[in-house]
């Protein structure tokens, strides 16, 4: 039987890989929480949507976005620093143009932190100021800032560490967060302020200008994270009842929405990512850091100046599909998934196959692991689509399985007013006869957009295979080139039914505020208000 794209689609339920889970990856490694300037939370992938028409064409269509969030939960009123980026850390974004596991072009990012050493006269002295402004800023390099950031930025083809690397920015100045109202004006003023720092930007070997930016902005990804991990603190008849979400409330508890991230945004041409005839992009962002360190006790004035480090560059993030790591693999293999690379993600093979996360759900909301685990053992509906991407969507034509975010670049893309929350799912559910189209969404890259915690939650508790049906309808009952992975995958596998299509977290992706543009996630939250 050979299925439509439209019917997999459907079939696929939003399915997410690896059965990610129910948050993004926040502090999601013992080693992680002790270096938060280097820990990635967000990946996002997809077709721009700026100033498209209907159709998909238009505006930025030819265009794809990449956005690299780190420094999860920032309080916009942390200073007196703030959040800088680490120059003592290496920021990649990686992109694999022929499903082979390994990293064909790198986008490489490098933070330069300048001291200004602003000093006021006191009395006959002049002295250093504590903070890093001594007025209002407005402008790039503004004369007020006490500290200045800058980055560069290098393409890296073939393998990270031994491809041809080029420049493409040397010092690129980076907005000094959203201090607050008084140092840097109101929303409006911010992002006129920052919006001077998105730049156009020539990379080798590529004959159509990119667009890069990065600075702080605020927290896009919804998740009722305090209830969750509080074991799931709310009520089943509220997490299988989608009538009762909210954004902030009775049920709701977006409270990651009041911080702030920072984001490495690019936006290059489609050309430029994809190789001959394969239309398939695979992506994934990591974070190193120099092997060593050396601590002066005794350190001389500057900035950072406490810290010289060395040797080789030491992966220590690691992040494509949301929230493999943090609710996936097992807490002794976190730091070791953070330092992995696709290609050898066999070794983790069994957190997905014999995933926990079902079990602990059914022991916190019914006392019974049994009680919303599915039986289908190994797990082949959530093998299939972290190994090798989802057949008719975002499956390269050779793929070698390898957790990472897929893009199938020849779907055109979709206007924000008109995206499917529940991406290519939502939108083959979606019977209006007058609908817009939209298979541009998750799993088949990740929007702003996209709930995936909701389009997890469905794929980990067993709605694929109640799709699937009892005969295998959507070949899920094996795993493409791994042909010892069987299972029986259909409906009475999946202790709830039909209702593991009803479940979510309890707040909605589709009422966080975004841009209509690049670099598409919103403005941050300020450090104070006029209030």
């Amino acid at each position: 039987m050979k299925l439509k794209p439209a019917s997999i689609a459907k079939g696929c339920l939003l399915m997410a890989v690896a059965g990610a889970a129910i948050a993004s990856s926040h502090r999601e490694a013992p080693f992680i929480t002790t270096t938060p300037k280097v820990d990635g939370t967000d990946f996002y992938m997809f077709r721009s949507y700026e100033g498209v028409a209907t159709n998909g064409t238009g505006g930025r269509s030819d265009y794809v976005t990449l956005i690299a969030n780190y420094q999860p939960l920032q309080g916009p009123y942390g200073g007196p620093n703030y959040f800088s980026m680490d120059p003592n850390a290496l920021y990649e974004i990686h992109v694999d143009n022929n499903g082979d596991a390994r990293e064909d072009i790198t986008f490489q990012f490098r933070f330069n932190n300048k001291l200004n050493s602003v000093a006021l006269p006191i009395g006959n002295q002049n002295v250093q100021i504590p903070l890093i402004q001594a007025g209002t800023v407005s402008s790039i390099n503004d004369p007020n800032l006490n500290l200045n950031e800058s980055y560069s930025l290098t393409v890296v083809r073939g393998d990270r560490r031994k491809g041809s690397i080029q420049t493409v920015a040397a010092s690129l100045p980076k907005p000094v967060d959203y201090i607050g109202q008084k140092t840097l004006g109101d929303a409006a003023a911010y992002k006129a302020y920052a919006d001077k720092h998105i730049h156009t930007v020539n990379i080798p070997g590529c004959s159509m200008p990119a667009k890069v930016f990065v600075g702080q902005r605020q927290e896009g990804f919804a998740v009722n994270l305090g209830r969750i991990f509080d074991l799931v603190n709310a009520p089943v008849e509220v997490l299988l009842n989608p009538a009762l979400k909210d954004a902030e409330g009775a049920n709701g508890n977006h409270y990651i929405q009041k911080q702030n991230v920072t984001s490495l945004a690019l936006e290059v041409h489609t050309s430029c990512l994809t190789t001959g005839s394969e239309t398939v992009i695979g992506g994934w962002t990591t974070a190193s850091l120099r092997q060593a360190r050396l601590l002066n006790g005794a350190p001389q004035s500057g900035h950072q100046a406490s810290e010289k480090a060395g040797g080789a560059w030491t992966q220590v993030s690691r992040l494509g599909n949301p929230l493999v790591n943090e609710v996936v693999i097992g807490l002794g293999d976190k730091d070791k998934f953070n330092a992995s690379a696709p290609k050898d993600d066999g070794q983790f093979l069994t957190y997905v196959s014999n995933p926990t996360l079902p079990a602990l759900l059914g022991l916190v909301l019914a006392g019974n692991p049994a009680a919303v685990a599915p039986t289908n053992l190994p797990r082949t509906d959530l093998l299939t689509t972290f190994l090798t991407g989802i057949t008719g969507v975002n499956k390269p034509a050779n793929p070698t399985p390898s957790e990472m975010l897929r893009l199938n670049t020849a779907v055109p893309p979709v206007p924000f007013a008109s995206q499917n929350r529940l991406g290519v799912a939502g939108n083959a559910l979606n019977t209006d006869v007058n609908k817009v189209n939209d298979n541009a969404g998750f799993p088949n890259g990740r929007r702003p957009k996209d709930d995936v915690v909701d389009i997890a939650l469905v794929a980990v508790l067993g709605g694929l295979c109640v799709i699937n049906g009892d005969n295998d309808a959507l070949k899920l009952n094996s795993v493409p080139g791994v042909p010892s992975l069987t299972s029986a995958c259909k409906p009475s596998s999946v202790p709830l039914g039909a209702q593991s299509a009803n479940i979510h977290d309890a707040v909605d992706q589709a009422v966080v505020p975004f841009l209509p543009a690049f670099p598409y996630l919103n403005t941050p939250n300020p450090g104070s208000s006029n209030l």
